[in-house]
This record gives C-alpha cells, structure tokens and sequence, in this order.
C-alpha cells in the first residue's frame, strides 16, 4: 500500500526559468507560464503550497495575438470619478510604455485568487526587451515556441 506524500514549504525546491516570448501567441504562452509557476509539472506538486518555479519572461513587447485581439480586446478600468470609465486596447498597451503589462495580465488571471496565488504570481518577472537582471541565477531557458507548433505564428 502506497502512502500520498504532501510536500512542504522547506522541502520544495525552486528553479529558474527563461522564457522568449518573441513571436509565441499570448493565451498559450501565458497558459504554460501559470503551470510553471503553480507548480502542475513538478510529480511533488501540492495544492496548497507554493511548489513552482520562478519564470523569467523576456521580450513581451513582441508577443503575439491571433485574430483581430490587438484591436478588439479591450482593459476597462474605472477612475473612481463620476464618468471615468477608461479604456484601452492589447495593441495600444502593447505600443505603450509598459508592454510587460499584457503577459502579467494574461498570466495572473490564469492563477488562483487568494494569498497562495498572489504569492504564486511574485514569482514572475516579465521584461520588455531582452536583458534582465537575474544572469546570478542561471536560468534555464524553456522553449516554448518549440513545445507545439501552434505556440508560434508569425
């Protein structure tokens, strides 16, 4: 008889992951990056512990969206003011001064609510460009492009 082990917050070990996210369509990008963090791939993963790696996602002002998304899908926001209701499109954000800010969206609606997932989501660091401070790390680089020949269009 085989007993279920549950693993403990001592016990978990954490690795650093890379992440192009050059050319690799959003929903699938940001669906393999919430796995990571969560922790689902580890045969050690435990629901209530914070059991996934850290991802580093670089280049995530060229991501891609399929469709007419860059144009269509909207962020809505509402200043608090009578009649501030604010809008605007993944291509606008995109185009804008915080690019990053569209993965980080993708991937944070993907993790659970509550402490756990806000605490699952501080493991995610997401880059404009290409260079990013954690080399002391050495992160290992996850291909995703290369996992299904739908992650990449382009």
């Amino acid at each position: 008889m085989s007993k279920t082990t549950s693993a403990k917050p001592a016990e978990v070990e954490k690795k650093w992951i890379i992440v192009d996210a050059q050319d690799v369509v959003l929903g699938r990008l940001a669906s393999i990056i919430a796995l990571r963090l969560r922790g689902k791939h580890k045969p050690s993963y435990t629901p209530h512990v914070d059991d996934g790696d850290n991802v580093i996602v670089i280049n995530a002002d060229k991501v891609r969206l399929t469709g007419k998304k860059r144009e269509d899908d909207i962020f809505y926001w509402h200043t608090g003011y009578p009649g501030g209701i604010k809008q605007r499109s993944k291509g606008q954000i995109l185009d804008g001064q915080h690019p990053e800010r569209v993965v980080e969206k993708a991937v944070q609606r993907m993790l659970p609510k509550g402490p756990l997932g806000y605490k699952v989501f501080s493991n995610l660091k997401v880059y404009a460009g290409s260079e990013h401070p954690h080399e002391a790390q050495k992160p290992e680089v996850l291909d995703v492009a290369s996992l299904n020949p739908k992650n990449k269009r382009g």
